[in-house]
């Protein structure tokens, strides 16, 4: 199996059924050797430099009613927030003082906060804040609104797929939702000139091998400039509830695979990763992510913004807990650079 991760590291590009080799291959020197891999390739790119992201949540309302989502709109019992303006932008001086200079507007599809709202609160963030990178997580828009999103000062657009696969997405998802849409979305973002990124959720209900083969083309083929990827996780408020969680292993496996599928992108350590296993963010790491989103939103807001159950928020997930996180990443030999990290194609 070395010999086809030599390949993807070498050429960038896989064979259907060579994927599907090495996600069944369940030789542990072969896992090792695709990690030291990665490994080498983020280190020759990035040196041990690993940038930090301010994660602000900005609502925990949402339009939509996704099977696995802890915030989906038929759960009756969580405690709604949104963020104003006035507290997003002290969240951004709080980050930009602790030495942030990337800030991450996350929420659902909240229809309170019109287009013209963010809008204008983008506008805000750059005209106070014009050496930082301001990006977008906030679900599917027109193309037109995403235009004016980037036009008011946004760089940098989050829009994870889940899965490519459309009888797979049906299962995660509600009728009036489609994976057409959701990849049409994807390419909008890329032919604006966001640096656009999208990711799976690894382990979801119904997801098999053939599902993550799918994925990995997908990804081969579009060339997103940020690759998100998380387990599973479920939370007790959904139709999931029941299910068990995605393989922290088999994450950190496709972490390292888009590593040398795409050299030079930014991969984040997630948030679901760390939830998952206590070390999860620095096996992040260790598999080749080079990004960490420590949490910037108020703290009595944290808990409220609960996708799935048991959500690190504090702690070293936290802004607050910069050093902490720093003590983390220097005991595995990595430091936190305090640059924006724009995404740079080096071939």
């Amino acid at each position: 199996m070395k010999h086809f991760i030599d390949k993807l590291w070498r050429e960038h590009t896989l064979t259907a059924e060579e994927y599907r080799a090495l996600l069944t291959c369940r030789d542990a020197d072969t896992w090792a050797y695709l990690q030291h891999r990665a490994q080498k390739v983020t280190r020759s790119r990035f040196g041990n430099d690993v940038f930090i992201r301010g994660l602000i949540e900005i609502s925990n309302r949402c339009r939509n009613n996704c099977y696995y989502c802890g915030i989906r709109s038929s759960n009756r019992s969580v405690a709604r927030y949104a963020l104003t303006l006035e507290t997003i932008l002290k969240c951004c001086r709080e980050g930009y003082a602790a030495g942030f200079r990337t800030f991450v507007m996350q929420g659902g599809e909240d229809p309170a906060q019109t287009d013209e709202w963010v809008e204008a609160t983008v506008a805000s963030i750059r005209r106070e804040f014009p050496d930082c990178a301001i990006t977008l997580s906030l679900g599917e828009k027109s193309r037109e609104t995403y235009e004016r999103f980037f036009r008011a000062g946004a760089n940098r657009y989050l829009l994870r797929h889940e899965t490519h696969n459309e009888t797979h997405y049906r299962r995660l998802h509600p009728a009036g939702m489609s994976s057409t849409h959701r990849l049409q979305c994807l390419q909008w973002l890329k032919e604006i000139g966001y640096q656009t990124g999208t990711g799976i959720m690894v382990g979801s209900p119904g997801q098999t091998v053939a599902h993550l083969v799918e994925d990995l083309q997908f990804i081969e083929r579009f060339r997103p400039e940020m690759i998100g990827i998380g387990p599973f996780i479920p939370h007790r408020d959904t139709p999931f509830a029941g299910e068990a969680a995605g393989s922290a292993d088999m994450t950190l496996r496709l972490i390292s695979l888009f590593r040398l599928m795409h050299p030079d992108a930014l991969i984040p350590s997630t948030t679901a990763l760390a939830t998952l296993v206590p070390d999860g963010r620095e096996r992040g790491i260790l598999a080749g992510a080079n990004v960490v989103m420590p949490n910037l939103s108020p703290r009595e807001q944290r808990e409220k913004y609960a996708l799935y159950d048991n959500k690190a928020a504090f702690g070293a997930e936290a802004a607050e807990g910069l050093k902490k996180l720093e003590e983390r990443l220097r005991a595995i030999g990595y430091s936190i650079s305090k640059e924006r990290g724009d995404y740079k194609r080096s071939d």
